[in-house]
C-alpha cells in the first residue's frame, strides 16, 4: 500500500490520490457477471446513469450493448482514466457532483457499484434521496451493494446492516431481485448483494 495523504473521502482529492498512485482496491478490473445477465436479460436498452464510475468498464459495457449511459465522477483523476479507457467513447463520462447532477434526459436506471459504500454512513439518506428524484416512478436501480450482519463505520468501503438497508428504501423504492453474488472481488466476498430495486409511484 503506498503513503497516502488525504483521509476525506468526501473530498476530491482523497480520489485523485488513490486514482493517480494507482491504489484501487475496491477496481474489479472488468464487468461483473451478474451485470452482464441484468443487461443481456433486458428487452429494451434503457438510459442510464452511472455515479461514481471510477474506470467506468461498466459503461463501455452499456455502450456495446447499445444502452444510452452517462457516467460521472466528482474525481479529475477518475474521469481523465475512463475517458483514456474508453477512448472514443470517452464523451460519456462527465466530471460531476452527484448530489446536484441533472439529468439531460429521462433516467430508466441508474446502476449502484461501490459509489453507496464509499461514502460516510451520514450520506446515506440523501444518496437514497438523490437516487429517488433521479428516477421517474417505475424506473430501476439497479447493482452491488455492500451488505453486512452489523454494518461498518470503519471505510471506504463502509457496509451497511442488512435492516438498515431496509429501513432506509423502503419509502422510495421496492424490490424485485436480491441475491449473493459469487464473483466478488476480495474487498466485497461474501458480504455483496445484487440488487434491482423499482421506484415506489
Amino acid at each position: 500500500m503506498p503513503e497516502l495523504i488525504h483521509r476525506d473521502p468526501l473530498r476530491a482529492d482523497f480520489w485523485d490520490e488513490r486514482f493517480e498512485r494507482q491504489f484501487m482496491p475496491w477496481d474489479r478490473g472488468g464487468v461483473p457477471q451478474d451485470l452482464r445477465d441484468f443487461v443481456n436479460a433486458a428487452s429494451t436498452p434503457c438510459s442510464t446513469l452511472i455515479p461514481g464510475c471510477g474506470h467506468a468498464y461498466e459503461a463501455a459495457f452499456f455502450l456495446a450493448a447499445g444502452w444510452p449511459v452517462t457516467a460521472i465522477d466528482f474525481s479529475a483523476a477518475a474521469v481523465a482514466t475512463a475517458r483514456a479507457l474508453l477512448g472514443t467513447d470517452g464523451h460519456c463520462v462527465q466530471q460531476a457532483d452527484f448530489f446536484t447532477y441533472q439529468s439531460a434526459s429521462p433516467l430508466q436506471l441508474i446502476y449502484e457499484r461501490a459509489f453507496f459504500c464509499a461514502l460516510p454512513p451520514s450520506l446515506r439518506s440523501a444518496i437514497v434521496a438523490r437516487w429517488a428524484a433521479l428516477l421517474a416512478p417505475g424506473a430501476l436501480l439497479a447493482g452491488y451493494f455492500f451488505i453486512t450482519e452489523h454494518g461498518s463505520l470503519k471505510g471506504p468501503p463502509f457496509a451497511i446492516a442488512c435492516t438498515d438497508w431496509q429501513a432506509l428504501m423502503a419509502a422510495d423504492f421496492v424490490l424485485l431481485e436480491d441475491k449473493a453474488v459469487a464473483d466478488s472481488i476480495t474487498v466485497f466476498a461474501g458480504q455483496e448483494r445484487w440488487q434491482v430495486w423499482q421506484r415506489r409511484n
